[in-house]
């Protein structure tokens, strides 16, 4: 076991209690081991005015804390799981993911209680093309806008009157103690589908730092990953990134009994025609009892897209 241990962590306040978290979850493990956090603002965070799309996507995000990986500053990074490119950069892994919370969305609003109340020209705030594509395609006459920043900036903006309404996650209002049952309603996945991984906590580190992959063994949910993994595969077979709108969400069906099945919805809309495709597989859980199986059912559904939508190729050229 190492003595010490440094966090590499954005400085938003959910980021912190992210990191935070794991902290608090290592040091019950290794009592005896120093862990710090090294809290870092990243380019993702600096350039608010743009879209996010705009500037090289969510990977703005963890860019910097891998640097100081690299350079020795630090052991591991937290991560939103949603936030971690599907293709690591050479030399990292993903040591841990942790048990996933809720996946879903929340609709969020001072005014209305549901999106099918918004009246038509009610401002919607998102700075993603999946949840934009998704509201847009089932409520054509809203508008949407984009709202970065974190998550007390957007409900600040939301609270100031500069939209109706704002679409966040749900785990990121409850690690914060933000949902409010006054202003914000669960949206089922039917409603809207999840991003790739939502809910889930990722710790990176170095690949090859056996010994820190190690301690964090203890924090790794299986059944956890082995549904994020099936999300990341249907997302990698359609070369899914940050301009996409595209979702995923797998989960176990009596994932405590032998006949546990594996499900996986995916999504993927057309950020200009308002066209959607939708689709689901499940296999049985014995059938994917490794993380490289399960993603085989990711690749399947992604497979099934390609073949079913024939404006795939279009919108992969405008992203």
């Amino acid at each position: 076991m190492l003595p010490s241990l440094v966090i590499a962590t954005r400085q938003s306040p959910l980021a912190l209690w992210q990191a935070e978290h794991v902290k608090t979850r290592l040091q019950a493990l290794y009592p005896d081991c120093d862990i710090q956090l090294l809290p870092m603002t990243t380019e993702g965070d600096r350039r608010l005015e743009v879209a996010l799309a705009n500037i090289g996507g969510k990977g703005l995000f963890i860019k910097e804390l891998e640097h100081a990986m690299q350079d020795g500053r630090a052991h591991l990074a937290v991560h939103s799981l949603k936030d971690v490119p599907m293709q690591l950069p050479d030399g990292f892994s993903l040591g841990a993911i942790l048990e996933r919370e809720d996946p879903r969305d929340v609709f969020v609003s001072h005014h209305y209680r549901h999106p099918r109340e918004l009246p038509a020209g009610a401002k919607v705030g998102t700075s993603s093309p999946r949840r934009a594509t998704q509201l847009q395609y089932h409520y054509p006459h809203i508008q949407i806008e984009i709202l970065r920043g974190n998550v007390g900036t957007r409900l600040r903006k939301l609270k100031e009157g500069e939209f109706d309404a704002i679409l966040l996650a749900a785990a990121g209002l409850q690690r914060l103690g933000l949902l409010d049952e006054q202003t914000c309603t669960l949206l089922s996945p039917e409603e809207s589908l999840p991003a790739v991984g939502q809910g889930a906590l990722a710790i990176e580190c170095l690949a090859h730092n056996r010994e820190i992959i190690a301690m964090l063994h203890p924090l790794h949910h299986t059944h956890t990953a082995l549904c994020v993994n099936a999300e990341r595969a249907f997302s990698q077979s359609l070369s899914g990134n940050c301009h996409m709108p595209i979702a995923a969400y797998a989960y176990l069906e009596n994932n405590e009994h032998e006949n546990s099945r594996l499900h996986i919805h995916g999504y993927v809309g057309h950020p200009s025609r308002n066209v959607i495709w939708q689709g689901s597989l499940d296999a049985p859980l014995n059938a994917f009892d490794e993380l490289n199986d399960a993603s085989e059912l990711g690749w399947l559904l992604g497979r099934r897209c390609q073949l079913e939508t024939p404006w795939l190729d279009e919108m992969l050229a405008l992203t």
